[in-house]
């Protein structure tokens, strides 16, 4: 196994954490929760911060943690970016990121890390002369110039403002396609989460939830597999074409296409949609005379309740993607909306995950 796989307890005063987590060798991980949910004591744990806690972890299929074996937090080759930067103030950034390489005996490549992050033009300047997104930045190259094999990111957003935050995220995208090892990534967002997780872990009072593919787990009905009061759909697309007259763009994904607003992204980019159910709508003929372009031929596959007794959430498959379709209880009653029923879905409004950090509709 070249993933993460930890369970993990642990009884304090006020909180106890019963988890069982299985994390890919590859890719983000987002871990996701109210406060108080245990996200970074879990992050804790596996960077042997906690040794009061109990249970297994193995990552790679090594042993960090069995029974009264608990390896100790300078052995394991791990890499943590806090919320705070956290840079040693009296070093330049070029002495804070080879601060990180003697810590793994020179093995980590730090070309490589300065490219990843693009921090190239500051490597003379002190932590006191950059900006929050620019320390960050720095905080992230120094953790991966330890060299580790897992990667823990706790909430590293929550302290930048907005624009700052759109400056790092396509950064973190790079490190998500760039990096061959496991990245455990905390977050409050769900935009985070969106455009960056392949995997999600939801804990609530300590314990998991659920987890698994981030896009399997938001097509669920189920109201506790959620990110934030909305539900709706991640899909993954391709950059088919871009209408120059009508500054729209056409996003493949299997199973169709939805057209969304042109945002510059190159054709041929792969690209994340996101598809809110209460942007989706049901018809049992295609419509006629609408000013809806996205219709899409769909098979209802369930039908579940949804936050209001008046209201209903169906769970469609356009070829191999799932969406999620809201409607009142009436109108599902009213069309037979049932599993099997043949239907088209329209969708009102597309959110494109752009390269920006923003979201096209």
């Amino acid at each position: 196994m070249d993933g993460i796989r930890a369970k993990l307890r642990m009884d304090r005063p006020g909180f106890s954490m019963e988890t069982d987590i299985v994390v890919p060798g590859r890719g983000i991980t987002s871990i996701f929760g109210p406060s108080g949910s245990g996200k970074t004591t879990l992050l804790r744990c596996l960077a042997g911060l906690e040794p009061n806690s109990g249970g297994s972890i193995t990552v790679g299929g090594e042993t960090w943690q069995e029974g009264k074996f608990l390896l100790p937090a300078h052995k394991r080759p791990v890499g943590y970016v806090f919320q705070e930067a956290s840079l040693f103030p009296h070093l330049t950034v070029a002495g804070n990121l080879h601060y990180g390489l003697r810590r793994s005996g020179g093995r980590g490549t730090l070309d490589r890390m300065v490219e990843l992050l693009g921090i190239g033009n500051l490597l003379e300047r002190r932590p006191e002369s950059l900006s929050g997104g620019e320390r960050q930045r720095v905080a992230i190259a120094r953790a991966l110039c330890v060299n580790p094999k897992v990667l823990l990111m706790d909430e590293p957003l929550s302290a930048l403002d907005q624009a700052r935050k759109r400056e790092i995220l396509p950064f973190l995208e790079r490190l998500h396609e760039e990096l061959e090892i496991p990245i455990l990534y905390v977050t409050h967002s769900a935009e985070e989460v969106v455009r960056l997780a392949d995997h999600l872990v939801l804990l609530e009072s300590g314990r998991v939830r659920a987890q698994g593919p981030m896009s399997d787990l938001l097509s669920r009905l189920d109201p506790g597999v959620r990110l934030g009061e909305d539900p709706g759909a991640v899909l993954e697309g391709v950059v088919g074409e871009r209408d120059g007259i009508w500054h729209l763009a056409r996003i493949d994904f299997p199973g169709g296409a939805l057209w969304a607003r042109d945002t510059g992204i190159a054709t041929g980019r792969s690209v994340r949609l996101r598809v809110l159910a209460r942007d989706v709508g049901l018809s049992l003929e295609p419509p006629r005379d609408t000013s809806i372009l996205n219709l899409l031929p769909a098979m209802v596959e369930e039908v579940g309740e949804d936050d209001h007794p008046g209201l209903a959430l169906a769970r469609v498959r356009v070829g191999s993607t799932a969406l999620l379709a809201r409607l009142t209880r009436r109108s599902a009653a009213g069309l037979g909306i049932e599993p099997g029923r043949r239907v088209w879905a329209q969708v009102k409004s597309v959110a494109l995950m752009d390269e920006k950090g923003g979201e096209a509709g």
